[in-house]
């Protein structure tokens, strides 16, 4: 469940979705438990898990906490497909999953959408 700060989390088979604004005043109580628990399951999943996200906004400390849960799910040696979900005209939302992609190097697709709000219904 999202809050006005964190991100709504959500599995569904091999589907893991975040989306929503990421500003937690101690990112690291938010975002350590998602690292463990997606690390866990991620193990779990057949085939090719997907990760999507789609942040309406974004803080640079939670931006590190992407990377890291990112990195780390890469060097479990499992493919994954991440989608990054971004709103028309976001700029630097899409500069950021382009980051991503190039500093994790997984299957990586950028989505424009009109509202991020509504890109996928959690």
């Amino acid at each position: 469940m999202s809050t006005r700060k964190t991100p709504a989390v959500k599995l569904s088979g091999g589907r893991f979705t975040i989306e929503g604004r990421s500003i937690p005043e101690n990112p690291r109580a938010f975002y350590l438990p998602l690292h463990d628990w997606m690390l866990e399951k991620f193990g779990a999943v057949e085939g090719r898990p997907l990760i999507e996200f789609g942040f309406e906004y974004i803080n640079t400390a939670s931006a590190k906490w992407i990377f890291l849960i990112l990195k780390e799910l890469s060097s479990a040696g499992k493919e994954f497909q991440l989608v990054w979900y971004y709103e028309k005209g976001d700029e630097d939302m899409l500069e950021l999953g382009l980051m991503l992609r190039n500093l994790i190097g997984c299957h990586f697709s950028a989505i424009e959408v009109d509202e991020i709000q509504n890109f996928r219904k959690i």
